[in-house]
């Protein structure tokens, strides 16, 4: 294993609800040490230990109050039925957050579902096809397999659990003989990290970091059979869809080949990255000196992992989200903390950093609507 980034004491927890700011500050913290596996390409935290995690109610992932978050949804969930006759159908979800996304495809496809979460919240969900969907507030795992089901959805979870090939068999042996179970994986996309020196996307929460490669090959040698393997929401997430095989899979595993390609992006995040801390340590330094009000847009883990890295105070006066859950909450790690768009109105920002550039069109429009104009920088 080659170890290429590391970092010390990062907030076990990115998006966990913090009521205080003195809780925000004090709440446990990991190491990240990433590991790059030369054999099959896998990239994880090699002092990563989950007992220190707490998944509740408490946990605020959901990406649901963005229009643009949900126009991807529905037309993923469009094309998932589309493509694998999802009516009247079973439908298992590991990790289902608040249950949007089952939601909706059991909403389209007119199916059934169960879904699994710890951190799911039935008072927070109007969905009418959640008479047809039970709702588990707990991991899945074995004890669960009696769970039938047509097809497997599993979004943006695998790359919170350290022992991804166990997971892995274990779904395949949930599933068994019934090779019509299709299963749809979603997970970030670790090329996309690397290529944009993205560093506010490595948080502890995330222990593995997946290329198109390295994720191939874990599904093959655990006895599936990729159908199809892609990038979207502008190349930031990876997606796979497979199926059970139905014998045991070889020793020597074919996968998409990208080892050459990860290894020079791996160097070229070694060599560029001090810069990018340079850019940004000086762009916020200026600004203070220039007395401007800067405020960060988007109040996840990104925002989390961007100030803590930097190891940025009071040069930031805020964060921002349109989740309601979140506000009069506070920042992990920093103990920002997050307001409504609305309270910008009093404070009128001059600098807005806004930590995904997917959003920035339709945060020029909630900008608009208070008629504020601040200047919008991306990471």
């Amino acid at each position: 294993m080659t170890p290429f980034y590391s970092l010390e004491s990062v907030p076990v927890h990115s998006v966990l609800l913090m009521p205080t700011e003195e809780k925000a500050k004090s709440y446990p913290k990991g190491n990240i040490e990433l590991v790059f596996c030369e054999d099959c390409g896998f990239i994880f935290n090699r002092c990563f230990d989950s007992t220190l995690h707490e998944y509740s109610a408490e946990y605020e992932e959901t990406q649901a109050f963005s229009s643009t978050f949900n126009k991807f949804q529905h037309e993923l969930a469009k094309n998932l039925i589309k493509k694998y006759h999802l009516h009247n159908k079973t439908i298992l979800e590991i990790g289902c957050g608040k249950g949007e996304f089952l939601n909706l495809l059991c909403e389209t496809g007119d199916n059934r579902g169960v879904g699994f979460d710890p951190s799911y919240i039935e008072k927070r969900n109007k969905s009418l096809s959640k008479k047809n969907i039970t709702f588990i507030r707990d991991f899945y795992s074995e004890k669960y397999a009696g769970h039938e089901a047509d097809f497997i959805v599993c979004k943006m979870t695998l790359e919170h659990i350290s022992d991804t090939f166990d997971f892995i068999q274990m779904t395949r042996s949930s599933i068994g003989n019934r090779g019509d179970t299709f299963l749809f994986f979603q997970v970030p996309n670790v090329r996309y990290i690397l290529q944009d020196l993205a560093f506010w996307d490595i948080y502890y929460e995330h222990c593995s970091y997946f290329s198109a490669g390295s994720l191939s090959r874990l599904f093959k040698r655990g006895n599936f059979e990729v159908l199809d393997l892609y990038t979207g929401y502008h190349d930031q997430y990876l997606m796979i869809e497979a199926k059970p095989k139905n014998h045991t899979a070889s020793k020597k595993l074919s996968g998409k080949d990208d080892i050459k390609e990860l290894k020079k992006e791996i160097d070229h995040f070694v060599t560029q990255l001090e810069s990018k801390f340079r850019f940004w340590e000086k762009k916020l330094v200026e600004l203070k000196k220039q007395n401007k009000i800067v405020i960060i847009w988007g109040a996840g883990s990104k925002a989390v992992s961007f100030l803590s890295t930097l190891k940025i105070t009071d040069e930031i006066d805020c964060a921002v989200d349109i989740n309601p859950y979140k506000h009069d909450t506070y920042l992990a790690g920093t103990g920002h903390k997050i307001v409504a768009p609305k309270n910008l109105t009093k404070l009128k920002p001059d600098v807005a950093i806004v930590m995904n550039p997917v959003y920035i069109n339709e945060i020029k429009k909630d900008l608009m609507k208070i008629n504020l104009h601040p200047e919008i920088l991306t990471v």
